[in-house]
């Protein structure tokens, strides 16, 4: 079925199984020494374990200065190696060939990080952290490229089989690269070839001392989106020099630290958004190419390899979400694979919180202490709620051996989910709702449907084990007139089953009144969204911010900030600005997206009997599917 994304490859003397690739992407399980820890080899090893032909280890700094994150992999000494050549073998061992790119951040770094300025070509300032830099010296660019040379012999040294130099994504060599970050006017700007030659002399440096024969790539932001950025047709032009030079295949990234919602793309873009800027390099060039960008489904990249427009497909959160993607994909196993929903979790944990996080994988990073084992004593479970928290608990539960029951009032199974998944920009959440689901019925939970559970049901039933997680309702304040007119929830709107009306007003203006904004916006109505904070779109990923924003202005979505609304009328609602000046606003229809309340009426009524009792998720305290789902997870491995 996946013949052409299971066929083998060659990149000179480095033969993959598949052309299935793990890119780099930091694990923040690097101490902020750059000691390689045995969470960081796990982490690469379970990988690995999974079936990828090639997993290429997050960058690795070249330099003291070029680091970005005091938890990123270093090489720029010799002290460095043997940790990375841990991971090397830890790699190798589960039959993946083990790569590692090298990188310096250039400009996209901060003082407080590597106690300087940052190194950049030009007196820019990086958009994102908007530091004081130090414009290079040619006599500082020739130390860098030597720094590069040396780094790709310890890399060699390490046991890597494939080196990939980082000359994508707003870094260094891609400043080097772009008009919007060089302005220099000596060699090593004004052109193309001028602002290339960086690139071409690391490359050549590299390949002079790796030999002719070890396999080298280059990673490039072949759009920028923006002005004087990178395009593909100058793309083109600089992976055909730095051919000249060495390199072997180039893997086609896109973004820089302007645009960091191109370089990890959030679900309000669709998949394979970057393949046809790949597809366009290697029918140009001929060059091996690996494209990246939202390719979390394997039929998707069968389809890209079978139509020639890559060669090799790289699946980086995919890995995170499901390390056992490849395998379950050769062996058919669709149904069972934990797909990626783009929903930018780990990378707003990384900036949030300084370690990398799924929302629908809780063990990442957490592998060995979350292994699901065998229960030392068999239960009887039941799991009162069939949202995600409580489907992740009862199966991973049921696997370990306990008789699980599910109860749940609807007729269905997924709770908020099912709302979540319903327009057309999420509907690849249902994807975890149906990887649920199939682990429920793999591991054999006994579901009942259409059950709403009483104090008589659950001393009838007589578990060993009751675990609530009955989630949580639309919060809907107590204000003037509430009781007197029609109002939809952001249910209502999400499921499909509430009213579209020509002027709607939208009560709340975080992430989920966002949506709700955006899902009426597109069905043809004129939108006004009410926010008490300064600003919308709080609770929202940045990235995932910033494309949803964007599509609320296109829509002419009006955004009211600093706004309470104090009463509903007849033909509108009644609203307080900042300055407590009240104003009328005239809707046809009003949605109440201002958050939710716990449902724990149910706990209130069994509180005092005697068997255990657990709540997680929305019931115990109303937050996101990712705090239910990594609740029940840890749950259902220590009952």
């Amino acid at each position: 079925m996946l013949k052409n994304l299971f066929s083998h490859y060659r990149i000179k003397n480095c033969i993959l199984k598949n052309r299935i690739v793990m890119p780099g992407l930091a694990s923040f399980l690097i101490q902020d020494n750059g000691v390689v820890t045995d969470a960081a080899i796990e982490h690469y090893r379970r990988r690995a374990a999974g079936g990828p032909a090639m997993v290429i280890v997050e960058a690795c700094a070249v330099s003291a200065e070029g680091v970005v994150s005091h938890h990123q992999a270093r090489i720029y000494e010799d002290s460095f190696i043997d940790g990375l050549s841990r991971i090397a073998d830890a790699i190798r061992s589960e039959g993946s060939v083990p790569a590692l790119q090298i990188h310096h951040g250039g400009r996209q770094t901060s003082s407080k990080i590597i106690g300087r300025r940052p190194l950049a070509p030009s007196p820019l300032r990086c958009p994102a952290i908007r530091g004081e830099v130090e414009p290079l010296s040619i006599e500082m660019i020739q130390e860098l490229v030597e720094k590069f040379g040396q780094a790709a012999l310890r890399a060699r040294d390490a046991g890597f089989n494939l080196l990939e130099i980082h000359g994508a994504h707003g870094y260094l060599i891609n400043q080097f690269l772009s008009g919007f970050s060089n302005i220099r006017t000596d060699v090593y700007g004004g052109d193309l070839q001028g602002r290339a030659r960086f690139a071409r002399e690391i490359v050549r440096e590299v390949r002079k001392r790796l030999g002719p024969d070890f396999p080298l790539s280059f990673k490039i932001s072949a759009q920028e989106f923006v002005k004087e950025g990178l395009d593909v047709e100058q793309s083109i032009r600089i992976i055909g020099m730095l051919v000249e030079d060495g390199i072997d295949i180039v893997q086609v990234s896109a973004g820089n630290d302007a645009t960091p919602e191109w370089i990890s793309q959030p679900m309000f873009m669709k998949k394979a958004c970057l393949v046809d800027s790949a597809e366009q390099i290697k029918k140009t060039l001929g060059i091996p190419v690996m494209a990246v960008g939202r390719i979390n489904d394997p039929m998707v990249a069968e389809e890209i390899i079978a139509k020639g427009r890559a060669d090799l497909v790289c699946m980086g959160r995919g890995l995170l979400a499901d390390p056992d993607l490849p395998r379950k994909a050769s062996e058919g196993r669709l149904n069972d694979i934990r797909m990626c929903i783009a929903c930018n979790t780990c990378m707003e944990s990384i900036f949030r919180k300084g370690r990398v996080e799924c929302l629908v994988n809780p063990s990442l990073g957490r592998e060995k202490e979350m292994e699901i084992r065998p229960a030392d004593k068999l239960k009887r479970v039941m799991v009162v709620g069939g949202g995600p928290g409580g489907l992740d608990l009862a199966w991973v539960a049921a696997m370990r051996g306990h008789e699980v029951h599910l109860f749940e009032r609807q007729k269905f199974l997924g709770g908020q989910l099912i709302a979540g998944s319903s327009t057309k920009y999420k509907k690849e959440l249902s994807n975890l709702i149906k990887f649920q689901l199939n682990q429920i019925e793999k591991y054999g939970v006994t579901c009942h449907l259409g059950e709403d559970v009483t104090r008589k049901t659950v001393t009838d039933f007589n578990p060993d084990v009751l675990v609530l997680a009955t989630g949580s309702i639309p919060y809907i304040p107590r204000i003037e007139g509430v009781d007197k007119r029609a109002y939809a929830t952001f249910n209502d709107i999400l499921n499909g089953t509430g009213p579209i009306a020509q002027k709607s007003i939208v009560i709340g203006g975080g992430a989920t009144g966002c949506e709700v904004a955006l899902y009426l916006a597109e069905n043809g109505s004129e939108v006004t969204m009410i926010e008490m904070t300064p600003r919308v779109g709080n609770g929202l990923e940045s990235m995932t911010k910033k494309v949803l924003l964007g599509k609320l202005e296109k829509l002419n979505v009006r955004m009211l900030t600093g706004c309470s609304v104090v009463g509903l009328e007849e033909k509108g609602v009644k609203a307080l600005d900042q300055d407590k000046k009240e104003g009328f606003f005239e809707a046809e229809l009003v949605v109440f997206a201002s958050g939710t309340v716990s449902d724990s009426s149910l706990h209130e009524s069994l509180k005092d009997l005697e068997c255990e009792i657990h709540q997680i998720g929305d019931c115990f305290e109303a937050r996101n599917a990712k705090a239910a789902i990594y609740e029940g997870a840890l749950l259902g491995r220590s009952i």
